[in-house]
C-alpha cells in the first residue's frame, strides 16, 4: 500500500508517518512511504493544513495527528 504523508518534516508530520507505518505493519501490510513536502504538491492534492495522509492516492486526513484506531478505520 502506498502511504502519502504531507507536510514540511516537522515533528508532528514525522509522527503521523509513524503511526501509520505502524498500524499497517501490524496487519501484515507492506507499505511504500513517501513523503511530500512541496506547497503546490500538498495544494493540488487537497491538503491545506498539514499533516495530511493519503493512503493509494486517496486523501484520508488533513490537519491533525491520527489515532492509530482512526488508521484501522480508514481501512475499513
Amino acid at each position: 500500500m502506498k502511504v502519502t504523508v504531507y507536510g514540511p518534516g516537522c515533528a508532528r508530520c514525522q509522527q503521523t508517518a509513524e503511526i501509520v507505518t505502524r498500524v499497517l505493519a501490524a496487519r501484515g501490510i507492506i507499505v511504500e512511504l513517501e513523503k511530500v513536502s512541496d506547497y503546490a504538491a500538498m495544494a493540488a492534492a487537497g491538503v491545506m493544513s498539514t499533516p495530511g495522509v493519503a493512503l493509494d492516492g486517496r486523501l484520508v486526513s488533513t490537519g491533525k495527528l491520527p489515532t492509530a484506531a482512526e488508521v484501522e478505520c480508514w481501512l475499513a
